[in-house]
């Protein structure tokens, strides 16, 4: 695959592209370190929390291994947002009422920032990628390597040239859920990736089948799929199989689909040989991997490789229709959108039709460059958010076209390479039902406002909180055809900086982070589409709207909607008086009995200059409810617990999840002892993290509230948290025979319970320890100091202490020894990938004499084979009678036992 540097180390170029940007460097004196789009770990007040449940790699070992209980988060790290069905297509609302509605689109790109050790459901920085643009993603994939959960963040130096990461990704990384949560919200699948190259991982280990003829791998990889909540795995196979394994990857595939799951398969490998052999078109070659002659469907569908043309992309049609596959559905012609950005190589109109329609699905790679190379292409720091509005800017590029709207997608003067999306993807809706509810919440801010109140001044990402979206970025219509003189953005409050192209009063959000705001000379009557629906209008139906208008004019707003029955016409409807300027915010009904019976198609919002046209006009928008007057407050939360309370004032609660269909995400907010209550975060999910209690030493009480269909929120379910009765200066030193604990008593002095849990995990195994009434220290002993992580919690008994936890890592005296077997062919030897999850370093001697090793990308040698770096095959020639030694050496430095091997016995 043609992929980028700044995605991992492990990632390769085809020679061709390695060789030009080599040459490059090399004429302009660049250097290679940092490029664009590289990870940049979060700093500042983003900066990740001790116990922050984080995302990790997995090795084919670890799948094996998973289970939900020792996998590391894994209770907070599930998506649990049903998949969402999308309205039936219905042309005449589309943007471009010719497009066909048929043809996929799928988005294989990083999530908030592709970070390596940070992969966060949410956190509290403004600076992430929230993707805005799922009305035309009929597909997520999640691409960023992720480290496996053993590796020390230390080996990480993001300095370093990408050839010095010298530390081991997985071969899977799963879909970060909370944008999980955001697709299936949006009607969108969300997948995994299974990735190869990596170095000392195989694809051989994923194809072993046990003695009741099934691929124990392809089960776990099913069950990770339904317990984390997402639909199936891109399989990105960059290294030659075997021939024998072509029809085992088949197999493997085929049994995982069979099991529901969603697969994607890379134009890589070609059948019959195994090798890659990149084709640019779906040919015999493969389409055995999507549909074999004998095997039937193996998967459902393909990536193809980038360097098409006009006629492989005919052929790929007339193929896949030979078939019996839709090529909208299954073949999906590749851009490489983070290499190429706006100036693609390639002309994406060679996939058309005579109609203008594509012949194919498509898909695109790194579109998160919007944010990741802001950097490289602007000079803009891209972690600094005051440049955070030309990362929007980017996006709307990408997705709505130069023109930055979708009527009008296609390139111009400035961007002479590049249609937009819109151009190609039909827009897609899940607005359905009698009810529809938006605050214009992208999902992050530089503060979080509840009914215009400032709720948390603090900045965020979580886009699990993130509304759907307007359809259309942007659609203005105006009664003279002339170039529209409003405009539209997200206002996210007086701290944004807006950019050069706007000049309005920052306002911020009502509910969330942002609010939409209209701007501009209004010197005619405009109207803004913003939603397709499929809504069914009642007798007691009904538009509110919540508004703050700025402008002291005579500019007046109005709802427009568009029905079914007669699409072509836009039906107003006046807002009571939107002529007045007010610096708060108002909220207004209009009654929709008159059009009960109908099937609303869409509606956006209209605006009049008055009697003379109006400068510099303002409206901010916070909230859209088109409700059926039927009363939707949720029922309080059930069960509502702390889990862990830690010593870093970070916090774990769970509580039960209640059906969709009745709740769609809980919101939890803390009342301090200061009498102010802050909103701490929000998810449709049973579990939460709480990075931070802003300071809290003396109690809070946790409010938990159940957010309806239409946005009312349930009454509480509380919990209370006394600091004052519970331990304080909670302090514990790592030796290597035991654990030293001491802690002092906040009020007189009890007997003591002290908890040690051992392993990863949501563990309910732990062993407990007891100090006596006024002792407030505690030796605990350890048997096996081998590095594992473990959780402390100390509680004083006969009080309503919930306890408090530590967090550590075991010291680590004991190192593993290598227990896999020596292979010999034709007198080279390889090695089994070493168990040990800590292990670091292998030193191989033969005959005594340490054998050295080629460092890639380099003229160095190294004493040891480096775990993710090294290859573990054909590693030195032998000859029968030679004798052979590996050593093991941990993260920690400990050297292991050798083990040794008679080549020839």
């Amino acid at each position: 695959m043609l992929t980028r540097k700044n995605i991992d180390f492990s990632r390769h170029y085809h020679l061709f592209f390695m060789s030009v940007i080599v040459f490059l460097l090399v004429m302009t004196g660049m250097s290679s370190k940092v490029m664009a789009g590289d990870t940049l770990p979060i700093e500042g007040q983003g900066e990740k929390g001790e116990n922050q449940p984080y995302a990790h790699g997995y090795r084919v070992l670890d799948i094996l291994n998973w289970s939900p209980e020792t996998d590391l988060n894994a209770a907070y790290l599930k998506a649990s947002v049903p998949l969402q069905e999308r309205n039936d297509a219905f042309m005449a609302t589309q943007a471009n009422p010719s497009l066909s509605p048929d043809t996929q689109m799928l988005n294989l790109a990083g999530d908030y920032g592709n970070a390596f050790f940070e992969s966060y459901q949410a956190n509290d920085n403004f600076d992430s990628l929230l993707h805005n643009y799922w009305q035309y993603t009929d597909i997520f994939a999640s691409w960023h390597g992720l480290p496996t959960s053993e590796v020390p963040e230390e080996l990480y130096d993001p300095e370093a040239d990408w050839t010095e990461r010298h530390f081991e990704f997985g071969i899977l990384n799963l879909p970060n859920p909370a944008y999980t949560n955001a697709a299936h919200k949006n009607g969108t699948l969300s997948l995994g990736t299974i990735f190869l190259p990596r170095e000392g991982q195989t694809h051989s280990d994923l194809l072993i089948k046990n003695d009741s003829n099934e691929f124990p791998v392809a089960k776990k990889l099913v069950e990770m799929a339904e317990f984390y909540g997402f639909d199936g795995y891109f399989i990105n196979q960059e290294t030659d199989i075997s021939p024998t394994e072509v029809s085992l990857y088949k197999e493997f595939m085929q049994a995982m689909r069979e099991k529901g799951l969603y697969i994607q398969w890379y134009d890589s490998v070609t059948d019959p040989s195994g090798k890659i052999d990149y084709q640019n078109e779906f040919n015999q070659s493969n389409s055995p991997f999507v549909k074999d002659n004998l095997m039937g469907r193996v998967s459902d569908s393909i990536f193809l490789n980038y360097w098409w043309n006009e006629q492989r992309i005919e052929n790929s049609k007339q193929h896949a229709e030979s078939l019996g596959l839709n090529p909208l559905y299954t073949v999906f012609t590749g851009v490489e959108a983070g290499m190429y950005k706006y100036n693609q190589p390639y002309n994406l109109r060679d996939i058309l039709d005579s109609q203008g329609n594509p012949k194919t699905a498509i898909a695109t790679l790194g579109s998160e460059f919007v944010l990741g190379e802001l950097d490289a292409d602007t000079g803009l720091g891209r972690t600094e958010n005051d440049n955070q509005y030309k990362v929007f800017e980017r996006e709307r590029l990408w997705w709505s076209g130069p023109n930055q709207d979708p009527t009008n997608a296609t390139r111009n003067d400035d961007y002479p390479n590049w249609d937009g999306i819109a151009s190609y993807i039909a827009e897609r809706s899940v607005i359905n039902g009698t009810s529809f509810v938006t605050n214009f919440n992208t999902g992050h801010g530089l503060k979080y406002y509840q009914n215009g109140e400032v709720a948390n001044k603090e900045e965020w990402s979580n886009i699990n909180l993130q509304d759907i979206l307007p359809t259309w970025q942007w659609w203005i219509e105006n009664n003279s055809g002339k170039e529209t003189t409003l405009k539209v953005d997200f206002d996210y409050g007086k701290d944004y900086v807006s950019g050069e192209n706007f000049d309005y009063k920052t306002v911020g959000g009502y509910k969330g982070g942002s609010s939409l705001v209209i701007e501009g000379d209004l010197q005619e009557d405009h109207f803004l589409r913003l939603y397709k629906t499929d809504l069914d209008i009642t007798k007691g139906s009904s538009f509110d709207i919540t508004y703050q208008k700025s402008s002291n004019d005579e500019g007046t707003l109005k709802a427009g909607f568009i029905f079914k029955d007669k699409p072509e016409e836009i039906v107003y409807k006046e807002i009571p008086h939107s002529d007045k300027q007010k610096d708060k915010w108002i909220t207004q009904k209009v009654n929709l009995k008159d059009e009960a019976g109908r099937e609303l198609a869409a509606f956006g919002l209209g605006f009049s200059p008055g009697k003379e046209s109006t400068k510099d006009y303002q409206i901010n928008i916070g909230e859209i409810k088109l409700s059926d007057g039927k009363k939707t407050k949720p029922d309080k939360p059930t069960n509502f617990q702390l889990e862990k309370a830690y010593d870093t004032n970070e916090m774990k609660v769970s509580w039960d999840l209640n059906d969709y269909d009745e709740v769609r995400k809980y919101h939890l907010y803390a009342k301090l002892s200061n009498g102010n209550t802050v909103f701490l975060g929000g998810t449709y999910d049973d579990h939460y993290y709480i990075k931070s209690l802003y300071g809290e030493s003396k109690h809070a009480t946790l409010l938990l509230k159940a957010v309806g269909p239409d946005g009312t929120e349930s009454s509480p379910a509380k919990l209370t948290h006394d600091f004052q009765k519970e331990i304080s200066d909670l302090q514990v030193r790592e030796e290597d025979a035991f654990l030293k604990v001491k802690w002092k008593q906040r009020s007189g002095s009890a007997k003591t319970a002290v908890t040690l849990t051992k392993g990863s995990g949501d563990r309910d195994d732990g062993q407990i320890y007891y100090a006596d009434k006024g002792v407030d220290e505690l030796q605990i002993p350890i048997d096996d100091p081998d590095g594992s992580r473990y959780e402390l919690t100390v509680k004083p008994l006969k009080s309503k202490a919930h306890g408090i936890t530590h967090s550590g890592r075991l010291n680590d005296a004991v190192p593993s020894r290598y227990t896999g077997s020596f292979h010999v062919k034709d007198s080279v030897l390889s090695l089994d990938i070493p168990t040990p999850e800590d292990w670091h370093h292998l030193y191989l001697y033969v005959n005594g004499e340490l054998v050295q090793h080629e460092m890639p990308h380099s003229n160095e040698v190294s004493d040891y084979l480096i775990r993710g770096t090294h290859p573990l095959k054909q590693l030195a020639t032998v000859a029968s009678g030679d004798q052979v030694e590996v050593v093991l050496e941990d993260y920690s430095g400990n050297k292991s036992e050798s083990v040794s091997y008679t080549v020839g016995k």
